[in-house]
């Protein structure tokens, strides 16, 4: 009789169990949702926003066997908020707009001038957007960059969005700024935001020759001579102050952004060539430790001593390269060292005098300086960095690649 009793408890427990999440069951199916791989925003006519959603297609296979590149999708929607663009063109899909794997949110320049706050809290606020998609602000319509975006070497370009920030390691070109660390920027008080800054390789460098491009890397996105299939390029990034966009950050500079925060492997700088004056040599910069920063702040003008070791290896060579010689290696470190102490300073006092912006976070390092945080937040880190001085020495060691050495 129990057993009975006990096998009709489970069979109806089974019943229960498959009545109550059928309907959830259905509702989640892929077919019913619609899954959105970017979003761009753009200022709209009338006070309102022209929101893009792109979204990813079933891939498609060639009778050969081979994969072709995946189709998107891409529709857009005028409204006076996200949420109520979200809204609407959850209605015109006819099916869920799924969130939980967007890649990438895109801001035109235009719009991120204004300020971008509100729309960062609504995306933050929604449980499906994830903290680690990439933000990135374009120098042209946000609509127009989805529009150019064509990966060369990937099928999915929804793999091209998640690993196009990869090369920030290796290059120092482009930093991996995420919508949770921009929104953790907002309401940081040692900190500003920052953005990756994108754009369309359709315009040639500026007042440049690719010469100096290679000498100097004074090159950022919607500037570059790169010409491919891919029209979308990202260099260089966008600053903030508060929620609004006060400058832009070219290759050169970046690549010191991300030293200064630790957060390259390697990058390449050309320097003046100690024995010929006409000539550059390319040099393989990395890092060796991290960098240190030490701040006084006894007044209200912050004196700022950042201290950094890299290991130099010389890239470019010559017939006649004579980069065995010790004395010429140490020749070669010492122009590197003034070149690197020149371009970092350049680039602190830059953030500080034109952009009053500390993308670094230097802000951080002035915490210990501080008995209570009433104190530093009295000392107002955010307005007085506009005020700091800076010294910067740096210590590079340089070797040469030739891997056959003179007998």
């Amino acid at each position: 009789m129990n057993k009975i009793i006990r096998n009709l408890f489970i069979f109806l427990l089974i019943v229960f169990f498959i009545i109550a999440f059928s309907s959830s069951y259905l509702s989640l199916s892929m077919d019913n949702l619609a899954y959105v791989l970017v979003i761009g925003i753009d200022k709209g006519e009338d006070n309102n926003l022209e929101v893009s959603f792109q979204f990813s297609t079933t891939t498609k296979s060639t009778e050969s066997g081979s994969t072709e590149k995946t189709p998107t999708v891409m529709d857009s929607v005028s409204a006076p908020s996200l949420s109520t663009a979200i809204n609407l063109m959850d209605s015109y899909m006819g099916k869920e707009l799924n969130l939980s794997h967007c890649k990438v949110i895109i801001f035109s320049e235009e719009l991120a001038q204004e300020g971008i706050s509100e729309e960062i809290y609504t995306l933050i606020n929604d449980t499906q957007i994830r903290p680690s998609a990439n933000i990135v602000v374009s120098k042209c319509k946000a609509k127009f960059y989805m529009e150019q975006t064509s990966p060369e070497l990937e099928n999915l370009i929804s793999k091209y969005y998640e690993i196009f920030t990869n090369s920030s390691k290796y290059t120092g070109f482009k930093p991996n700024a995420t919508i949770g660390d921009f929104f953790n920027a907002i309401i940081c008080k040692t900190c500003e935001p920052y953005a990756i800054l994108g754009g369309i390789s359709t315009e040639k460098p500026q007042n440049q020759g690719n010469s100096q491009i290679q000498q100097n890397y004074d090159v950022k996105s919607n500037q570059t001579p790169i010409e491919g299939e891919n029209g979308s390029e990202n260099i260089g990034i966008a600053a903030f102050k508060d929620d609004k966009l006060v400058g832009e950050l070219c290759a050169i500079e970046t690549s010191t952004f991300l030293a200064l925060r630790n957060q390259v492997d390697r990058f390449l700088v050309s320097v003046p060539d100690p024995n010929d004056v006409k000539s550059y040599i390319d040099i393989y910069v990395t890092p060796k430790g991290n960098t240190k920063v030490d701040i006084d702040t006894s007044t209200t003008s912050p004196y700022i001593k950042v201290k950094a070791q890299f290991d130099g290896r010389i890239y470019s060579m010559s017939s006649n390269s004579q980069y065995l010689d010790p004395t010429i290696l140490n020749d070669i470190s010492e122009t590197c060292n003034k070149y690197l102490e020149a371009v970092f300073t350049d680039y602190l006092y830059k953030t500080s005098k034109d952009l009053k912006s500390d993308i670094n976070g230097l802000g951080k390092y002035a915490l210990g300086n501080f008995f209570t945080t009433q104190d530093f937040d009295n000392y107002n880190w955010t307005n007085n960095y506009q005020n700091a001085f800076f010294e910067v020495q740096i210590d590079t060691s340089i070797k040469s690649s030739m891997l056959i050495t003179e007998t």
